[in-house]
């Protein structure tokens, strides 16, 4: 499959006809974020994408939000035991402990990167040589699961102590922060966001 055609756009495929889907496809992503706070919010929902589809986060969205201080990393750092347990119960996020605790290990892990480097969004652009990474892809199978790139954020992530942050997990996470447009060329997003 190539591209879909809905009210006179060409999309990327994988956008499928969920609303929300499409909605998520032509505002957000790929489009380049610096604002930390953004960042750490896909941080947390691409790690609990893990093994779902990315359309079972995005319904969740608005859960992991209030769940989770509102993507805040200072205040999900000082999330704690009780924290976890009432996390488990809501019905709004994934309720799976080691997806939950991650995203606390995450946050205190993502508050030293801001200490080292002045924000996440300045050490992110270590791994894309300072600028986002422009794809000319005409078909979805030539999207790979992961690059050089993502290879070298993860294992650079997963030394400084982050959990759920697999290549796989980060080439994601780069392609819906626009460190990489991996949008198809026939697809309107693709030529707004070059």
């Amino acid at each position: 499959m190539k591209i879909k055609k809905s009210n006179d756009y060409c999309r990327c495929g994988w956008c499928l006809s969920e609303p929300i889907y499409i909605k998520y496809h032509d505002e957000e992503w790929g489009v380049p974020i610096e604002d930390d706070r953004e960042l750490f919010e896909f941080l947390i929902l691409e790690g609990a994408q893990a093994g779902l589809s990315w359309l079972t986060i995005l319904k969740r969205r608005n859960g992991y939000k209030k769940a989770f201080a509102n993507f805040n990393p200072k205040k999900v750092a000082r999330f704690s035991d009780k924290d976890v347990i009432e996390l488990l119960k809501n019905e709004n996020i994934i309720r799976n402990r080691l997806k939950i605790e991650s995203t606390i290990t995450n946050a205190k892990a993502f508050l030293k990167i801001q200490e080292e480097f002045g924000s996440f969004y300045h050490y992110s652009l270590r791994f894309i040589d300072g600028k986002p990474i422009i794809n000319n892809r005409r078909y979805l199978k030539e999207i790979p699961p992961t690059t050089k790139e993502s290879d070298a954020f993860s294992k650079d992530l997963k030394q400084r102590g982050f959990k759920f942050v697999g290549s796989r997990i980060i080439y994601a996470h780069m392609q819906a922060v626009g460190m990489v447009n991996d949008h198809l060329i026939s697809c309107f997003r693709y030529r707004e966001l070059t």
